[in-house]
Protein backbone atom coordinates (compact mmCIF):
# COMPACT_ATOMS: atom_id res chain seq x y z
CA UNK A 1 0.00 0.00 0.00
CA UNK A 2 2.02 3.16 -1.41
CA UNK A 3 4.94 3.00 0.46
CA UNK A 4 8.18 4.97 0.01
CA UNK A 5 11.26 4.00 -0.23
CA UNK A 6 12.30 5.71 2.41
CA UNK A 7 15.96 4.10 4.83
CA UNK A 8 13.68 2.11 7.76
CA UNK A 9 15.79 0.17 10.64
CA UNK A 10 15.67 -4.05 11.16
CA UNK A 11 12.73 -3.19 13.81
CA UNK A 12 10.28 -1.03 11.52
CA UNK A 13 10.87 -3.78 8.47
CA UNK A 14 10.37 -6.72 10.83
CA UNK A 15 7.18 -4.95 12.48
CA UNK A 16 6.02 -4.13 8.79
CA UNK A 17 7.00 -7.98 7.78
CA UNK A 18 4.70 -9.12 10.88
CA UNK A 19 1.86 -6.80 9.61
CA UNK A 20 1.70 -7.94 6.04
CA UNK A 21 2.25 -11.35 6.89
CA UNK A 22 -0.94 -11.31 9.33
CA UNK A 23 -2.90 -9.69 6.98
CA UNK A 24 -2.38 -11.87 4.37
CA UNK A 25 -3.20 -15.02 6.36
CA UNK A 26 -6.42 -12.94 7.46
CA UNK A 27 -7.21 -12.66 4.01
CA UNK A 28 -6.67 -15.91 2.53
CA UNK A 29 -8.36 -17.71 5.23
CA UNK A 30 -11.60 -15.23 5.20
CA UNK A 31 -12.14 -14.58 2.04
CA UNK A 32 -12.88 -18.48 1.31
CA UNK A 33 -15.06 -17.86 4.30
CA UNK A 34 -17.31 -14.84 2.73
CA UNK A 35 -17.77 -16.27 -0.49
CA UNK A 36 -19.15 -19.53 0.68
CA UNK A 37 -21.32 -17.87 2.97
CA UNK A 38 -22.92 -15.90 0.21
CA UNK A 39 -23.44 -18.75 -1.80
CA UNK A 40 -25.09 -20.40 0.89
CA UNK A 41 -26.99 -17.39 2.48
CA UNK A 42 -27.62 -15.52 -0.99
CA UNK A 43 -27.33 -17.88 -3.71
CA UNK A 44 -27.66 -15.85 -6.63
CA UNK A 45 -24.78 -15.24 -8.94
CA UNK A 46 -24.64 -11.29 -8.46
CA UNK A 47 -24.07 -11.52 -4.51
CA UNK A 48 -21.74 -14.18 -5.29
CA UNK A 49 -19.72 -12.29 -7.61
CA UNK A 50 -19.66 -9.30 -5.53
CA UNK A 51 -17.96 -10.85 -2.76
CA UNK A 52 -15.88 -13.12 -4.71
CA UNK A 53 -14.71 -9.69 -6.42
CA UNK A 54 -14.23 -8.36 -3.50
CA UNK A 55 -12.29 -10.83 -2.14
CA UNK A 56 -9.90 -11.85 -4.92
CA UNK A 57 -8.74 -7.44 -4.77
CA UNK A 58 -8.02 -7.49 -0.97
CA UNK A 59 -6.29 -10.28 -0.97
CA UNK A 60 -4.11 -8.68 -3.97
CA UNK A 61 -3.94 -5.50 -2.58
CA UNK A 62 -2.87 -7.15 0.59
CA UNK A 63 -0.06 -9.27 -1.19
CA UNK A 64 1.46 -6.31 -3.14
CA UNK A 65 1.45 -4.40 -0.56
CA UNK A 66 3.73 -7.34 1.41
CA UNK A 67 5.48 -7.98 -2.06
CA UNK A 68 6.46 -4.52 -2.44
CA UNK A 69 7.24 -3.55 1.27
CA UNK A 70 9.26 -6.58 1.83
CA UNK A 71 11.12 -6.61 -0.94
CA UNK A 72 14.90 -5.10 -0.69
CA UNK A 73 16.27 -6.00 -3.98
CA UNK A 74 16.60 -2.98 -5.95
CA UNK A 75 15.52 -5.19 -9.07
CA UNK A 76 12.20 -6.01 -8.38
CA UNK A 77 11.71 -3.16 -6.88
CA UNK A 78 10.30 -1.05 -9.57
CA UNK A 79 7.47 -3.53 -10.64
CA UNK A 80 6.22 -4.26 -6.91
CA UNK A 81 5.76 -0.56 -6.63
CA UNK A 82 3.75 -0.66 -9.83
CA UNK A 83 1.66 -3.33 -8.69
CA UNK A 84 1.26 -2.24 -4.77
CA UNK A 85 0.10 1.41 -5.83
CA UNK A 86 -2.47 -0.14 -8.55
CA UNK A 87 -3.35 -2.57 -6.56
CA UNK A 88 -5.01 -0.27 -4.29
CA UNK A 89 -7.70 1.55 -7.53
CA UNK A 90 -8.80 -2.14 -7.97
CA UNK A 91 -9.05 -2.73 -4.15
CA UNK A 92 -11.01 0.45 -3.44
CA UNK A 93 -13.34 -0.66 -6.37
CA UNK A 94 -14.04 -4.10 -5.48
CA UNK A 95 -15.21 -3.07 -2.01
CA UNK A 96 -17.63 -0.71 -3.44
CA UNK A 97 -18.99 -3.62 -6.13
CA UNK A 98 -19.68 -6.07 -3.21
CA UNK A 99 -22.18 -3.75 -2.11
CA UNK A 100 -23.26 -2.44 -5.40
CA UNK A 101 -23.98 -6.12 -6.53
CA UNK A 102 -25.60 -7.45 -3.48
CA UNK A 103 -27.87 -4.58 -3.50
CA UNK A 104 -28.79 -4.41 -6.90
CA UNK A 105 -28.35 -0.66 -7.63
CA UNK A 106 -25.57 1.37 -8.25
CA UNK A 107 -24.39 0.03 -11.63
CA UNK A 108 -23.05 3.36 -12.76
CA UNK A 109 -21.17 4.13 -9.63
CA UNK A 110 -18.81 0.84 -10.70
CA UNK A 111 -18.69 1.13 -14.45
CA UNK A 112 -17.11 4.86 -13.15
CA UNK A 113 -15.17 3.20 -10.59
CA UNK A 114 -13.32 0.32 -12.47
CA UNK A 115 -12.59 2.94 -15.67
CA UNK A 116 -11.04 5.41 -12.78
CA UNK A 117 -9.37 2.27 -11.31
CA UNK A 118 -8.00 1.40 -14.53
CA UNK A 119 -6.63 4.93 -15.52
CA UNK A 120 -5.27 5.27 -12.05
CA UNK A 121 -3.73 1.67 -12.59
CA UNK A 122 -2.11 2.73 -15.73
CA UNK A 123 -1.00 6.14 -14.45
CA UNK A 124 1.04 4.30 -11.90
CA UNK A 125 2.36 1.75 -14.25
CA UNK A 126 3.67 4.45 -17.01
CA UNK A 127 5.08 6.97 -14.30
CA UNK A 128 4.91 5.22 -10.69
CA UNK A 129 7.70 7.73 -9.20
CA UNK A 130 5.41 10.94 -10.55
CA UNK A 131 2.61 12.72 -9.65
CA UNK A 132 2.57 11.28 -6.25
CA UNK A 133 -0.62 14.13 -5.02
CA UNK A 134 -2.00 13.28 -7.80
CA UNK A 135 -2.71 9.49 -7.19
CA UNK A 136 -3.25 10.52 -3.86
CA UNK A 137 -5.96 12.67 -4.75
CA UNK A 138 -7.57 9.62 -6.83
CA UNK A 139 -7.24 7.24 -4.09
CA UNK A 140 -9.85 9.95 -2.01
CA UNK A 141 -11.99 10.23 -4.64
CA UNK A 142 -12.70 6.99 -5.34
CA UNK A 143 -12.77 5.87 -1.69
CA UNK A 144 -15.74 9.28 -1.01
CA UNK A 145 -17.14 8.73 -4.30
CA UNK A 146 -20.58 7.29 -2.18
CA UNK A 147 -21.06 10.46 -1.12
CA UNK A 148 -21.51 11.95 -4.23
CA UNK A 149 -22.79 8.94 -6.00
CA UNK A 150 -23.47 5.68 -3.84
CA UNK A 151 -26.60 6.78 -1.65
CA UNK A 152 -28.93 4.57 -3.86
CA UNK A 153 -26.66 1.73 -2.49
CA UNK A 154 -26.79 2.94 0.73
CA UNK A 155 -30.13 2.53 1.06
CA UNK A 156 -30.14 -0.51 0.77
CA UNK A 157 -27.99 -0.97 3.87
CA UNK A 158 -28.81 -1.11 7.51
CA UNK A 159 -27.55 1.71 10.36
CA UNK A 160 -25.21 -0.66 11.35
CA UNK A 161 -23.95 -1.88 8.25
CA UNK A 162 -23.90 2.37 6.78
CA UNK A 163 -22.05 3.26 10.29
CA UNK A 164 -19.29 0.41 9.01
CA UNK A 165 -18.64 1.47 5.99
CA UNK A 166 -18.11 5.10 7.18
CA UNK A 167 -15.87 3.91 9.69
CA UNK A 168 -13.62 2.19 7.51
CA UNK A 169 -13.07 5.30 5.29
CA UNK A 170 -12.30 7.18 7.97
CA UNK A 171 -9.50 5.18 8.90
CA UNK A 172 -8.24 4.70 5.84
CA UNK A 173 -8.09 8.36 5.82
CA UNK A 174 -6.75 8.74 9.25
CA UNK A 175 -3.98 5.91 8.30
CA UNK A 176 -2.69 8.38 5.36
CA UNK A 177 -1.87 10.96 7.80
CA UNK A 178 0.47 8.33 9.10
CA UNK A 179 1.87 7.37 5.32
CA UNK A 180 2.60 10.99 4.93
CA UNK A 181 4.72 11.71 8.12
CA UNK A 182 7.99 10.50 6.78
CA UNK A 183 10.01 11.44 9.85
CA UNK A 184 8.01 9.06 12.21
CA UNK A 185 9.85 6.59 13.15
CA UNK A 186 7.65 3.45 12.62
CA UNK A 187 5.06 5.34 10.38
CA UNK A 188 5.15 2.44 7.64
CA UNK A 189 4.16 -0.20 9.92
CA UNK A 190 1.10 2.24 11.43
CA UNK A 191 -0.09 3.21 8.19
CA UNK A 192 -0.59 -0.63 7.59
CA UNK A 193 -2.02 -1.15 10.78
CA UNK A 194 -4.26 1.26 9.91
CA UNK A 195 -5.07 -0.34 6.18
CA UNK A 196 -5.54 -3.76 8.23
CA UNK A 197 -7.98 -2.48 10.82
CA UNK A 198 -9.99 -0.45 8.01
CA UNK A 199 -10.21 -3.39 5.75
CA UNK A 200 -11.26 -6.04 9.23
CA UNK A 201 -14.37 -3.21 9.31
CA UNK A 202 -15.26 -3.29 5.86
CA UNK A 203 -15.13 -7.38 5.62
CA UNK A 204 -17.19 -7.08 8.97
CA UNK A 205 -19.55 -4.87 6.86
CA UNK A 206 -19.74 -6.91 3.63
CA UNK A 207 -20.52 -10.01 5.70
CA UNK A 208 -23.11 -7.81 7.88
CA UNK A 209 -25.11 -7.01 4.75
CA UNK A 210 -24.93 -10.64 3.22
CA UNK A 211 -26.42 -11.89 6.04
CA UNK A 212 -28.95 -9.13 6.39
CA UNK A 213 -29.74 -9.04 2.71
CA UNK A 214 -30.70 -13.15 2.90
CA UNK A 215 -34.00 -14.22 2.29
Amino acid sequence: MFASRATYSTPELVSDGVVHVLGVVAALSSVPVLITLTALKRGDPSAIAGTAIYGVTLIAMLLASGLYNMNRSDRWTGLLRRMDHSAIYFKIAGTYTAFILLSGTGLVLAAVLWITATAGAALKIAAPYRFRWVGLALYFCMGWAGVVGGWQVFATMSAPVFALVVLGGLIYSIGTLFYLMERLPFHNTLWHVFVLAASAVYYAAVTAHVMQTAT
